[in-house]
């Protein structure tokens, strides 16, 4: 059962946290606004809608995958350091617990999503149709939850409120090296295609690309899902490995 005194607590210590707000929400909006809105190519044609499009649905993506991978990272962080002794003395259950700390994670990754959504709604982002919309939001929600491994295997690696930090830091490095931010050609993006990110934000375009880069080269959709079942299944074995190391530590 979620505790919503619990939720409400974590919305609201999320909120106050720096990184949280830094690179959750403000990083993808403000990158949508420098790459997708303010660009004189934005209203360019790019698939089945244009370059604003195109960048709005990068930048939300990455905001999802930094919301679910710091906030997973930090509820590993508090279950070592001995929160799940105190909540034995609650009547929250561990699922509990686990259900309301995933539930903030999804939160913050639907709010950094409405939140590029809306900038790029109120700065000229189009697609030929609205499903085109939905199907976007609905992957970037979807496949971003294989983050929350990602930033729990890095939350069971490390011992301090840092780990969210590492977590946020990290896929912001794979999303300059894995085709997000910028387009990439040659070497750079035959390099990206085995990064962390560049399965899944190229999934999150599929409705609007159907495979195509920005190169003229286009994506098969197996390849695509390559990536992402192989990075499902690594971050699978980080949070195995991690726990192992937490349990020798004790």
């Amino acid at each position: 059962m979620i505790s919503s005194t619990m939720l409400r607590i974590e919305a609201v210590r999320q909120l106050r946290n720096p990184y949280t707000l830094a690179f959750t929400l403000t990083m993808p909006v403000v990158m949508y606004l420098l790459f997708g809105a303010s660009a004189a190519y934005g209203g360019q044609p790019a698939g089945h809608g244009n370059v604003s499009f195109y960048v709005m649905v990068s930048m939300a993506a990455y905001g999802t995958a930094v919301a679910m991978s710091s906030l997973t990272s930090l509820a590993a962080v508090e279950a070592k350091q001995g929160w799940g002794r105190q909540l034995a003395m609650t009547p929250l259950s561990t699922a509990g617990y686990a259900a309301t700390k995933l539930v903030t994670a999804v939160g913050f990754a639907a709010l950094a999503l409405i939140a590029v959504f809306t900038a790029g709604l109120i700065t000229g982002a189009e697609a030929e149709d609205a499903w085109r919309w939905v199907a976007s939001a609905g992957i970037i929600l979807g496949a971003g939850l294989m983050y929350g491994l990602y930033g729990l295997g890095v939350g069971l690696f490390f011992t301090s409120d840092t780990a969210a930090a590492l977590a946020s830091i990290s896929l912001t490095f794979f999303a300059f090296f894995g085709n997000v931010f910028m387009p990439l050609d040659g070497v750079m993006l035959d390099i990206a295609r085995f990064t962390p990110l560049y399965g899944y934000v190229a999934l999150c375009r599929w409705p609007l690309t159907d495979g195509m880069l920005t190169t003229g080269q286009t994506d098969p959709l197996w390849a695509v899902l390559l990536n992402i079942a192989v990075w499902l299944v690594v971050f699978s074995l980080l949070v195995f490995a991690g726990a192992r190391r937490a349990r020798s530590r004790r």
